[in-house]
């Protein structure tokens, strides 16, 4: 069981690597495409910023399937299974018509249809749902047709998911590697622990999508440096789409000796094997209320369901008090909650103490919810850890300038509008984005 594990470790750090190295060329090179569309009024970021990060992520998906196609043990999903090649056709082409949409702005009806057709592609190649687990009935296997409905229905809904949650710096890309890290767990634990070689694709494609998330996010923390717009957040929906498919509809729940004893007992077994439609349920289960409140929310206003503004959840975190990386943050704890939970709860289901812990969380979550404004008191001796505005001395300081002069803290001024110079000229600090204005400034 090591040798997997670090085959799996080795592409996924090629996986990151490819994809961080590949940003940065990337987004020069969307800057010189004019890659760069105007801010819109409901937009956060208030400077414009290159998209096409996709192709940075589609790199490194092709490098780590390149990567395991090598390794000896990971080398039997390409020879046993044709869905490693159809994750590739399908995300080649939804790829494309990202980022055709980054530069272009295609139409939502066009993209949709994209969508469908990248899903098709994937079914055409043995991609699909062969049947489906349903509580206290079984395993029900599907026709043709309607495993074919499902798959493609599954792709497009969490396509369009990711590319619905996208809407703060490194919202979607964290989510996702949250999300496909504790699919990756349950995957991993289905074909190791159960013996189940089918479970193998899925494995494999969880380890890359992590990578390519984790590559990328550098680059896409608040303040994001590039977006990885379309081309990326349809990419990253697409491979989670895929690998819920891949073991939910292709791993046979008899194999895993679940029905023995009576029917209670099968139920109870039964349910690591929801798991997998559970999980893409942490990207969607948020991005489906925000867009059911939108609806709701513009039709009683009279507008049309998809007139754009600024109530989506994150506007409204941001609303409420919260800073943009705590607002990220709130999501990311939320979205880590009910996948670990979830695969922990499928691991050990008879254990109350997870039940406990889960809810315990929960009214943390809560808490820091509600609570915008609050400001951790961080020991004196691990202030060196945490950001100046969480220190003794830097809060001190910015209470007592904004006591004497009534305006905001002599910090944040700096930040905002330089320091003034000789003769009333503004010079920004050395990590300007602007050094030809602070030259022509400073010479004027």
């Amino acid at each position: 069981m090591g040798q997997p594990v670090r085959e799996y470790l080795l592409t996924l750090c090629v996986t990151v690597a490819v994809t961080y190295l590949l940003t940065g060329p990337v987004r020069r090179f969307a800057i010189a495409a004019g890659a760069m569309p105007e801010i819109r009024a409901r937009d956060v970021h208030r400077e414009p910023t290159p998209r096409l990060g996709g192709i940075a992520m589609f790199g490194g998906l092709c490098a780590g399937l390149l990567v395991a196609d090598h390794l000896p043990n990971l080398n039997g999903v390409f020879e046993l299974s044709n869905e490693p090649r159809a994750l590739l056709s399908g995300a080649a082409l939804i790829w494309l018509i990202g980022v055709l949409d980054d530069k272009f702005e295609i139409d939502a009806l066009i993209k949709l249809g994209a969508q469908m057709i990248a899903a098709g592609v994937m079914v055409m190649q043995g991609l699909t749902m062969l049947w489906i687990p349903v509580p206290w009935i079984g395993t029900v296997a599907l026709t043709q047709w309607q495993g074919n409905l499902l798959t493609v229905a599954l792709v497009v809904i969490t396509i369009n998911a990711v590319n619905f949650v996208d809407g703060l710096d490194g919202l979607a890309a964290g989510m996702v590697c949250i999300a496909s890290a504790a699919f990756f767990l349950y995957a991993y634990r289905i074909w190791f622990g159960y013996g189940i070689e089918a479970a193998a694709p899925a494995t494999l494609f969880a380890a890359i999508l992590m990578g390519m998330c984790l590559g990328f996010l550098p680059h896409n923390m608040h303040p994001a440096r590039i977006f990885m717009g379309d081309s990326g957040s349809m990419l990253i929906g697409l491979v989670l789409a895929a690998g819920a498919i891949s073991i939910t509809g292709q791993v046979d729940p008899d194999t895993m000796a679940l029905f023995a004893g009576g029917e209670r007992n099968a139920t109870h077994a039964m349910l690591p094997v929801f798991i997998p439609l559970l999980l893409p349920l942490t990207i969607i289960a948020i991005p489906m209320a925000d867009l059911i409140l939108a609806i709701v929310r513009r039709t009683w206003k009279g507008q049309s369901p998809f007139a754009a503004d600024r109530g989506h959840l994150h506007h409204r975190l941001l609303e409420l008090g919260h800073s943009h990386s705590r607002a990220v943050l709130i999501m990311y704890f939320w979205s880590g909650l009910i996948a670990f939970g979830a695969v922990a709860y499928s691991v050990h289901s008879a254990s109350m103490w997870i039940v406990l812990v889960i809810a315990a969380l929960s009214a943390v979550g809560l808490v820091l919810l509600l609570l915008p404004r609050f400001r951790p008191r961080t020991p004196r001796w691990a202030e060196f850890l945490v950001p100046p505005r969480y220190r003794h001395a830097e809060r001190a300081a910015e209470a007592a300038a904004q006591d004497a002069s009534g305006r905001e803290p002599e910090p944040a001024r700096r930040i905002a509008v330089g320091v003034s110079g000789v003769n009333g000229a503004t010079a920004v600090g050395p990590r300007s984005r602007f050094p030809d204005r602070r030259k022509a400034e400073t010479t004027r």
